[in-house]
């Protein structure tokens, strides 16, 4: 298979062909990606990362050490996924019962990050530029641009694109670092953000 000239894999790593590898792909230390995987241009794998051969991830997704990216996994362009994060595929596992190939479905939207030791349970899906904070347990689907945190996860906050916590305000939110602002709709859904001026 013919790879872009500027992606570096590690000698230590293990991809197994055929996968997709982006322009700018970056694999370093002990890697191992299933064939069938793929990883988006400008991707980066820190050490010890798996991919299983169904996995899809965005352009520009870092991955950083100790993450393992089960078959059912699927990230968004813009994805930071922490240290030790950790993903699962199947929400009733039984080692006597096999559930390979009913894998459950776990989607991470454009721009979302992932704190350090968060678990995501599959058949989750969580919407573009969410926060999840360090440790947090995700058991159930998280809104667009929503700060999670705590066992299991519940809204502490909204983050705005730039990764900041928003302030808010009745209807209103906004950024006091890129300076965008935002509107909840009648549900307290973030709804649209304004360019500042």
């Amino acid at each position: 298979m013919s790879r872009p000239d500027d992606v570096r894999v590690h000698p230590t790593a293990v991809v197994d062909e055929p996968v997709t590898l982006g322009e700018g792909t970056r694999i370093w230390h002990f890697c191992h990606v299933m064939s069938g995987a793929v990883l988006g241009a400008g991707a980066s794998l820190g050490q010890n990362v798996f991919v299983a051969g169904t996995v899809r991830l965005g352009r520009n997704c870092k991955v950083q050490n100790n993450v393992s990216l089960y078959d059912g996994v699927e990230c968004g362009d813009d994805v930071f996924l922490g240290p030790s994060c950790v993903f699962t595929n199947v929400s009733t596992p039984r080692s006597a019962v096999n559930r390979r190939g009913a894998y459950e479905r776990t989607v991470l939207e454009d721009g979302v990050s992932v704190g350090a030791n968060a678990t995501i349970v599959c058949g989750t899906r969580i919407g573009h530029h969410a926060f999840i904070a360090a440790g947090a347990v995700v058991t159930r689907d998280v809104p667009p641009h929503a700060m999670v945190m705590g066992v299991p996860a519940r809204v502490a906050g909204y983050a705005c694109h730039c990764g900041l916590r928003l302030h808010t305000h009745v209807r209103t939110a906004w950024c006091t670092g890129c300076e965008r602002t935002y509107t909840f709709d009648h549900d307290g859904a973030l709804i649209a953000d304004v360019p500042a001026e």
